[in-house]
């Protein structure tokens, strides 16, 4: 895996520049949010409404030229993951963000990642980057032998473990991407979430969201 940035869709300048932040720390939304929080003058932060987009802009300037690292990757318990991912997009298509856990076998939290998609992306379009985003991360820190991998898009679980072509316009670079990716786990499996159960990956999408919509 390279420590490229990950492709997104369109996104707004000031966005764009989050993103690259969240990049430079491996997708960690907290340690990034941390980052900017500090840098950002007097009392305000990433998405406190007294910060100014010229105030922004600045912190992220900054922290891009100080040269931000990755925080340390905590050690799993084996070879087994579980992976939860979700996408959101607000108006289908909207400003849209990727979200995604990953745990060990004991289910302790080893990474929580989040990412804007774009800003006019559609929910499709968010859950094949919140998939592409976990595992990236899952294969760039870990070798991992067995995976389960949690998703509630049964679009998405069709393209990628039913051998359907994708149906979503624009998401065969993904698609790719994905499959190319779950090629390295020896023994990897989904679990369709219900609308009913948690996912803790849905409150990152919804960061990542709010960062898509961020303008000009």
């Amino acid at each position: 895996m390279t420590d490229d940035p990950l492709p997104a869709e369109h996104l707004s300048p000031l966005a764009a520049l989050v993103d690259e932040v969240l990049a430079d720390v491996g997708y960690e939304v907290a340690t990034a949010t941390d980052a900017v929080d500090d840098a950002v003058p007097g009392y305000g932060g990433l998405f406190d409404p007294s910060t100014t987009r010229d105030e922004l802009r600045s912190a992220l300037e900054e922290l891009l030229a100080s040269g931000l690292s990755r925080p340390p990757v905590p050690d799993p318990a084996g070879d087994a993951f579980v992976l939860y991912v979700d996408g959101s997009s607000r108006g289908n298509p909207g400003p849209a963000g990727a979200g995604a856990v990953i745990l060990d076998a004991e289910g302790d939290q080893l990474a929580r990642l989040g990412r804007p998609v774009g800003s006019r992306a559609g929910n499709n379009t968010a859950e094949y980057v919140a998939l592409q985003l976990g595992l990236s991360e899952l294969l760039a820190r870990y070798e991992p032998r067995r995976l389960e991998v949690r998703i509630d898009s049964m679009t998405v679980i069709r393209d990628v473990w039913g051998g359907e072509d994708p149906t979503e316009p624009g998401v065969e670079a993904y698609s790719e991407a994905v499959t190319e990716a779950l090629a390295s786990v020896p023994d990897h499996r989904y679990t369709h979430l219900a609308d009913s159960d948690p996912n803790p990956a849905d409150a990152l999408a919804t960061v990542g969201a709010d960062i898509a919509a961020f303008g000009p």
